[in-house]
């Protein structure tokens, strides 16, 4: 039986993989429709590609491309507002249009931290998609976006602090911050070994963070592959809608039991 449908909203090309990969080749693999919409950078630009082959080998299909440029790389969409920077409401209309669209019982995002790192981009992504959540089942809100749906779940992608054990000093070796959040508050464990290969690969289809020294991308492919393997098998979540209060590691797999 396919597991509930699944839309990814995150802030740039390869954290679909790096975050979610896993639960969206699992979905997929079910049967479960799958997508993924990224917020930043045009569809022009070699990331955009790089995200089309990521996607596909996710078995998430084609990318949705809100388009505003990253908060740190202005040329990433030329002509167009730094997500940050854009206007709230018409970057939540564009996300409620996507939602109504795709009619996803269950939608996954960055945690209020922007995830290890805190990127602006990511913690304002978290931010849009909570309010589009909420406002893409109500027909009073952006009338011109389609029919109202309400999806079931809201789930947000998430360290918890015994999860960054490995990868900590490995952020800290390039100078990246680590925000984790405390182990209660993570809803969902998934064990992703099944579909390692395939996440692994989406990663890479990043190319042009692989070349990098920073990104995360970069950093994990410098690693041993056992060590990797370990740091990138299991995702976490913290549920951000629901009924009980989306507390302690009630279960292995995203899944809409228990939300309103």
């Amino acid at each position: 039986m396919p597991l509930p449908s699944l839309l990814g909203v995150f802030a740039h090309p390869d954290d679909e993989s790096l975050l979610a990969g896993g639960v969206l080749a699992q979905h997929a693999g079910s049967g479960a429709r799958t997508a993924v919409v990224t917020a930043t950078w045009a569809e022009d630009t070699h990331r955009a590609a790089e995200l089309a082959d990521a996607t596909a080998v996710l078995g998430a299909g084609r990318p949705r491309l809100l388009g505003y440029a990253d908060h740190r790389i202005p040329h990433s969409a030329p002509g167009r507002p730094r997500l940050c920077e854009a206007p709230l409401d018409e970057v939540i209309g564009r996300l409620v249009a996507h939602i109504r669209e795709f009619r996803p019982e269950i939608v996954v995002t960055h945690d209020a931290y922007g995830q290890l790192t805190g990127h602006p981009d990511h913690r304002h992504t978290h931010r849009v998609t909570t309010l589009a959540f909420t406002a893409a089942g109500l027909e009073g809100l952006y009338p011109d976006a389609g029919e109202p749906w309400q999806p079931q779940a809201l789930y947000a992608a998430t360290h918890p602090h015994s999860g960054v054990s490995d990868l900590g000093p490995l952020l800290a070796a390039v100078g990246k911050s680590v925000l984790s959040v405390p182990d209660e508050l993570v809803a969902v464990a998934v064990d992703v070994r099944p579909w390692l290969d395939r996440k692994w690969a989406a990663i890479l289809a990043h190319r042009s963070e692989v070349a990098k020294e920073r990104p995360l991308p970069a950093v994990y492919s410098r690693l041993p592959a056992e060590t990797r393997a370990r740091i990138m098998s299991t995702e976490y979540f913290t549920a951000l809608h629901s009924g009980g209060g989306g507390r302690g590691r009630v279960g292995t797999q995203l899944t809409v039991q228990g939300f309103a």
